[in-house]
């Protein structure tokens, strides 16, 4: 029987040297939800995602994704986009679909050729002719059309134009199924707010507060980005 929870984190600890990145983090995550990993910068989100995808060792506690300990086998079915872009600019498209299709077994080619081709973008083309949205929506692009269970998407809205953020939205909601769960890093709540089923504040390597996007509205009577600002004092 498959476990309704993707990802488990029993006080899970991260320090660097004398830095503490993450102090004994407690958080459950089910399948089937859009969760925010909501915090300013240096919070603790971008390692969090790194012990997820096995990137970081943890310093403490536990982190299990579908039950099992980051390792070669759960990255089969997590899907990760990082914050920074890890394509060669030189690749054409293809040839990074190629890649993709080659190491990993749920990669789905024929998703990503549609989605492709609804923007207008050639398989011919190369990277380094593309501008940073174009490019950000390609990364996306692979990144979903893996068939994953966990998607962890760390500030995949960042740095890009508010018509690319809502492709890039769109995308997310579109494809994914009700079985898997998608992570969303970022500082930029107003615009992703509308899509999350849940949101994880975290400050200081600590969670602040995991609630349902419905409870934040009901018991604050505000958006889930006014409450930020008040949690975090965010100008």
């Amino acid at each position: 029987m498959m476990s309704t929870e993707i990802l488990c984190c029993k006080n899970l600890t991260k320090r660097f040297g004398a830095k503490t990145a993450l102090n004994g983090i407690n958080l459950n995550i089910e399948r089937g939800k859009i969760v925010g990993l909501l915090g300013p910068n240096g919070s603790g989100k971008t390692t969090l995602i790194k012990l997820a995808n096995a990137l970081l060792t943890k310093t403490d506690g536990e982190i299990l994704i579908n039950g099992l300990a980051p390792s070669a086998e759960t990255k089969k079915i997590v899907s990760y986009l990082p914050d920074k872009t890890y394509l060669n600019s030189w690749m054409k498209v293809k040839d990074i679909l190629n890649f993709f299709s080659d190491f990993y077994d749920d990669f789905n080619a024929q998703k990503a050729l549609d989605m492709l081709a609804r923007l207008d973008i050639s398989p011919e083309n190369r990277l380094k002719t593309m501008s940073k949205g174009t490019k950000e929506k390609v990364q996306l692009i692979l990144v979903m059309s893996r068939e994953a269970q966990i998607y962890f998407l760390d500030e995949p809205i960042a740095g890009v134009d508010p018509a690319a953020r809502d492709y890039i939205l769109n995308t997310i909601i579109s494809n994914y199924n009700e079985n898997a769960s998608v992570v969303i890093s970022t500082h930029l709540i107003s615009d992703i707010e509308k899509v999350l089923d849940e949101a994880v504040f975290i400050q200081n390597g600590e969670i602040k507060l995991h609630k349902t996007v419905d409870e934040i509205r009901q018991e604050n009577g505000s958006s889930v980005d006014n409450y930020f600002r008040e949690v975090f004092k965010c100008l």
